[in-house]
């Protein structure tokens, strides 16, 4: 670590870190943006302490909508809009972070139990993550930081798992002895994100933002994920990865997240299961007459969805790997279309006049001509899609997304092939 006046001093002579190069498209543009952050530090705890530069990616979801809680297959990839933070030891047992534009947060972490008050608050996923990393054997300790993010809210882009990781990799880094591994980082995440935040969730959003680059996850073990790092062939067949916010509000949707899984698992226990991946899917289908009378039809339905949608994301595993651009469009395809209609994740219940999200779908439909694909992105309910853009239509796209749901709804995506981590060493 080095003093924020020397950092702030190699940051107005333009001295790149190596990371930067691989972290961002834009490098040199990152500069002011982190030299704001370390007076933002000092503003807050005191110019001249010796301090560490962090970052921790966003993610976008390729493929697998709500399989991760059923113990499914994933695809999804850190991307380069990111949180990043200016953080100091402080000696203590206590975490301070304030984060640009909202309130302060303090933590004591000679107290780990859940505090149902903090549910919904980054304090939370703090003294979640410390008590996760203390049962794995580690000692976490107190801090100061200042942190600043540029992954949109709402955008499904999963902020959340990204400050979860982020906290983690300043664990890892002052107090572990960077011992925890990526994918403890991701579980902590979990825990914190359920069991302290209030926010029942899968692994992936985790596992994605602490392991960097496109993974293909196999969540049979949730502790012990297989996560195998794989190449995109997008940018070499000429396609673009788009997110689109289509502006709903994510407001009182987490009872229905929440209900996804809880239908889900009604299926699953109906046969005597904890999870749908546990079922073998003939069974499923012979007890379909049984499953009828003893569950709701829309969890029979979300159940069908479970189902193709884990074989969509293991063969979308092997089309990454092969580079196979029409299979990879068509599993695409065929994903927006069963959350739609089987998922039926893509309007919240209640709001019949927000359709958002399906509107997105067929407006992208109409743009891409047949020659991209897009689908459901996320939870679902409200907030984005996702579309796979001909490098052609890239402006026609952009321009007719942003004609109906306004400017900068659409964020092209560009991969991180690195998870959560400290900025490490400086050129020069």
């Amino acid at each position: 670590m080095e003093s924020t006046h020397i950092l702030s001093q190699k940051l107005e002579a333009w001295m790149l870190p190596p990371v930067f190069s691989d972290w961002y498209p834009d490098p040199a543009a990152q500069l002011p943006r982190y030299a704001q952050t370390i007076r933002g530090f000092e503003a807050a705890f005191g110019p001249g302490r010796k301090a560490a530069l962090f970052s921790s990616p966003g993610r976008c979801e390729f493929i697998g909508n709500h399989t991760d809680h059923q113990l499914g297959h994933v695809v999804a990839a850190a991307i380069t809009l990111d949180m990043i933070a200016v953080v100091s030891p402080n000696g203590t047992q206590t975490v301070r972070m304030v984060s640009e534009g909202y309130p302060s947060v303090s933590v004591d972490l000679e107290d780990l139990a859940p505090r149902p008050r903090e549910k919904g608050n980054p304090a939370a996923l703090v003294r979640g993550m410390a008590a996760a990393l203390t049962r794995f054997g580690f000692s976490p300790g107190g801090f100061d930081a200042y942190l600043s993010s540029r992954i949109p809210a709402g955008a499904g882009l999963s902020s959340s798992a990204a400050l979860e990781c982020l906290i983690g990799a300043i664990f890892n880094t002052l107090f572990c002895g960077e011992a925890v591994s990526a994918v403890q980082v991701a579980r902590a995440g979990r825990f914190a994100e359920s069991e302290y935040f209030g926010k029942p969730c899968g692994l992936m959003d985790q596992l994605a933002c602490a392991v960097g680059g496109f993974a293909a996850m196999d969540l049979a073990d949730p502790a012990n994920p297989l996560v195998e790092r794989v190449c995109s062939p997008l940018a070499q067949h000429g396609f673009c990865l788009y997110v689109v916010n289509t502006g709903g509000s994510h407001a009182d949707l987490t009872g229905q997240y929440a209900a996804v899984r809880e239908e889900m698992r009604s299926v699953a226990a109906c046969l005597g299961y904890q999870a749908l991946r546990q079922i073998p899917e003939g069974e499923f289908w012979a007890q379909i007459g049984k499953l009828h009378l003893q569950v709701s039809d829309r969890a029979i339905c979300r159940a069908i969805h479970f189902f193709a949608e884990d074989r969509r994301a293991a063969d979308m595993a092997q089309a990454l790997r092969t580079g196979q651009m029409t299979q990879i469009l068509r599993l695409i395809t065929e994903s927006g279309r069963s959350s739609q209609q089987l998922l039926q994740n893509a309007w919240p219940d209640g709001r019949p006049e927000e359709r958002g999200i399906s509107l997105a779908l067929a407006l992208s439909e109409h743009l891409l001509q047949q020659q991209g694909a897009c689908r459901v992105h996320g939870g679902g309910f409200a907030g984005s899609i996702l579309a796979l853009v001909p490098q052609t239509l890239d402006l026609p796209y952009q321009q007719g997304m942003e004609a109906v749901f306004g400017r900068e709804c659409c964020r092209r995506l560009a991969i991180r092939p690195c998870g959560a981590a400290a900025v490490g060493s400086w050129e020069g």
